[in-house]
């Protein structure tokens, strides 16, 4: 039996020691060695969790992720940790004054079915670093998963650093309903909404990792059969149940039917079957499009909602500014594509959309950067980990001044005369 949200928390509230920098580090490594320990066991869950995961989907792109994240962390940790000068203003010397990161105490990590490894686990390692007590609800979806990741929470962290809660989607409500003093999120748009209400009766600071229609832009210039097996390539991870995964090709120069031509020369097939939540939207949508070798499917451009699965909408437009009108009439996605795109092409799409990445010529692969922050932009969420970006997003930047024993400010203290007076009404001009 695990505890209840509001159990953990006020278990390790209870702690009120902060874990020094050498602490974390050691805690950071003990995490990183504990999940390739239990990397197979990891790959036999998901396995069993999804009713068919791929070996290699899971080792990769959920435990060896999570360890770089954890290794990285510990290495960089001293310097993230550092405290950082700020030049005070001329009036106010001589003074001191610096940024020092303090760790904002108890994280709440709301993780998904999707990648159960890596979206519970890289944000509690950052939460770790930056000095925090975390505790991490998994997903419902893969129970086996979940219960592993209890197990090497416990064995790598302690009790009195992290805890793992598990339990349904009233639990999942519970834990977001919590005072935590940051909680991450990921997952659907819908349900982020309703995270981000609870967590608003409590003015909890939310990272909120999300999705939608990532868009990819195929320009004249790209390589058709290039594209397309990038382009699959990144669809087939998972079997397309990927927060950045492409969703809709917009061609610019290219005639559908071509795409789909390379589509089916190159082949790339899907080695991870669809999660039991989405087998019965995902089965309609294939009814409806073109198979191809492999299993992912070719659909129709004719849905406002995420695919999140193994199909591809494919759109042709006029030219590149009705690409760009196109995602601009939508929320902005976790992620945008392009392909062939020139530097003026590419600086034109930067300029006019809005998306929390935009990656040129390779599909999916920018989310394993470990050093380059990671989030969305409005519907497809807010705030950013991975790297130096997660320390700072799960630590209070606090300001700290040391004042000297005079500064010219010190004129302006009341009773003000009426030459201080004259002298503010000049500095306004």
């Amino acid at each position: 039996m695990t505890d209840t949200p509001a159990a953990a928390l006020a278990a390790l509230r209870a702690e009120t020691q902060r874990p020094t920098l050498r602490e974390r580090r050691a805690l950071l490594a003990a995490l990183a060695r504990e999940v390739l320990r239990r990397a197979e066991d990891f790959a036999a869950a998901a396995d069993a969790d999804y009713g068919g995961r791929s070996t290699v989907e899971t080792l990769v792109a959920d435990v060896l992720l999570v360890a770089q994240a954890a290794r990285r962390a510990r290495r960089w940790l001293w310097w993230w940790a550092m405290p950082r000068p700020v030049l005070a203003p001329f009036p106010f010397q001589p003074a001191l004054a610096w940024v020092e990161p303090v760790p904002k105490g108890v994280v709440g990590v709301m993780a998904p079915w999707n990648y159960p490894i890596q979206l519970g686990l890289w944000p509690l390692a950052e939460a770790i670093a930056a000095g925090n007590r975390v505790v991490l609800k998994p997903s419902e979806h893969t129970p086996r998963t979940a219960a592993l990741l209890a197990e090497v929470v416990a064995a790598a962290l302690g009790p009195r650093m992290a805890r793992v809660v598990q339990g349904d989607a009233a639990v999942a409500a519970d834990f977001a309903a919590q005072p935590w003093d940051h909680l991450v999120f990921t997952g659907g748009t819908g349900i982020g909404r309703a995270v981000m209400r609870a967590a608003a009766e409590n003015l909890t600071p939310l990272t909120l990792e999300l999705g939608g229609k990532c868009p990819v832009l195929v320009l004249p210039g790209a390589d058709l059969p290039r594209a397309a097996r990038a382009i699959l390539a990144g669809k087939a991870v998972n079997a397309g149940q990927t927060c950045v995964a492409p969703d809709t090709v917009l061609l610019v120069g290219h005639t559908a039917e071509a795409f789909a031509a390379a589509c089916r020369a190159a082949a790339v097939p899907v080695e991870t079957a669809v999660a039991p939540a989405q087998r019965i939207r995902q089965a309609a949508l294939a009814k409806e499009g073109e198979a191809l070798p492999g299993g992912i499917v070719l659909v129709a451009d004719d849905s406002a909602e995420e695919l999140f699965g193994p199909a591809l909408a494919l759109r042709a437009v006029p030219d590149l500014a009705a690409a760009i009108g196109w995602v601009r009439a939508r929320p902005a996605p976790l992620a945008l594509y392009l392909f062939g795109a020139s530097r003026a092409e590419a600086a034109a799409v930067a300029a006019g959309t809005r998306a929390g990445a935009l990656v040129e010529e390779r599909c999916v692969e920018h989310a394993a950067f470990t050093a380059l922050p990671f989030g969305g932009v409005g519907a497809s969420g807010f705030g950013r980990y991975h790297g130096r970006a997660g320390f700072e997003s799960f630590s209070d930047l606090r300001g700290r001044v040391r004042h000297g024993p005079f500064a010219l400010a010190r004129m302006f203290d009341p009773p003000r005369s009426a030459r201080v007076r004259k002298l503010a009404r000049q500095l306004l001009r």
